[in-house]
């Protein structure tokens, strides 16, 4: 696949893929109310992906509409299944969604949520797992050692190549590294708060894969906002667009993941690809 200005990034070494992929979060359900999307939309979105060039999307079984009609990894496998060669899909697991909303699930939970994904990809295994713990914030001092230990022996089952971790600290991580290689972390980043940004810069110098799974600051304020809406006015893009370069030009090792149940929507978040922010630019964004 032809790869962005912004060049591509080996998760664990082997799976190459552009800077800028897809998240499959917004496919099956509008945004946090849940109700259920078109699914036809939400296929010809995906299949508009893959003829840009997306070659990751990132993905969950829990990414469904709230009366779970409509599931991400369903609207995947319909779309796009026989997988184009190089495609790498990665998933997550460790909430549990019942009848009463979402909750944190056991290490009990975690290989019938793998192998809920296998099936509904249609997959023999899967290219890049992460295991979520908590929910917005990193729940410091959790151990998490009895779930990624489950995780780490389907790995050496070959049911996963490739694991990651999401919503962690530092000390989650080198917890995680005594018993199996991480190959990703995805977390709500925000470069202002410093320990996201050494996090990130120790999972650059260890070329582990940083995916936040939020515009960079989300929520932290108007001036960083207005900051976008300057540096966009500058290239006659979107704030959006300006948003995803910025993250791109932060280090080697970020990969995002803009998510979108609109082909119009869709056509932006790819086209900022070949958004190029001037060192002026940069500086501005802080």
């Amino acid at each position: 696949m032809d790869h962005s200005a912004y060049g591509s990034f080996a998760i664990g070494g082997d799976l190459t893929v552009d800077r800028l992929g897809f998240g499959a979060m917004r496919l099956a359900r509008n945004g946090m109310d849940a109700t259920a999307r078109d699914p036809q939309t939400a296929r010809a979105v995906l299949r508009r992906a893959a003829e840009l060039g997306v070659d990751h999307i990132d993905t969950a079984d829990f990414y469904r509409s709230a009366d779970g009609a409509v599931r991400a990894n369903n609207l995947i496998r319909r779309a796009l299944f026989p997988y184009p060669a190089g495609l790498v899909i990665a998933t997550k697991v460790g909430p549990v969604f019942g009848p009463d909303g979402p909750t944190q699930g056991t290490a009990a939970d975690l290989r019938p949520a793998v192998e809920a994904n296998l099936e509904a990809l249609g997959v023999d295994h899967l290219d890049l797992v992460y295991l979520r713990i908590g929910w917005r914030t990193p729940p410091h001092g959790e151990s998490l050692s009895e779930r990624f230990d489950v995780l780490a022996a389907l790995r050496e089952q070959g049911l996963i190549r490739h694991l990651g971790l999401s919503n962690i600290d530092q000390a989650h991580l080198s917890e995680a590294q005594h018993i199996a290689p991480v190959a990703a972390i995805q977390n709500l980043f925000n470069p202002a708060d410093a320990d996201e940004a050494a996090l990130a810069e120790r999972a650059a110098a260890e070329r582990i894969a940083f995916v936040p799974f939020g515009g960079l600051g989300s929520g932290h304020g108007s001036a960083r906002d207005e900051s976008y809406a300057t540096v966009a006015r500058r290239h006659d893009a979107t704030v959006a667009q300006v948003a995803l370069a910025h993250a791109l030009t932060l280090s080697p090792n970020i990969l995002a993941i803009p998510g979108t149940g609109s082909l119009a929507h869709l056509e932006e978040n790819v086209a900022a690809r070949s958004l190029t922010l001037t060192q002026d630019d940069i500086a501005a964004l802080g």
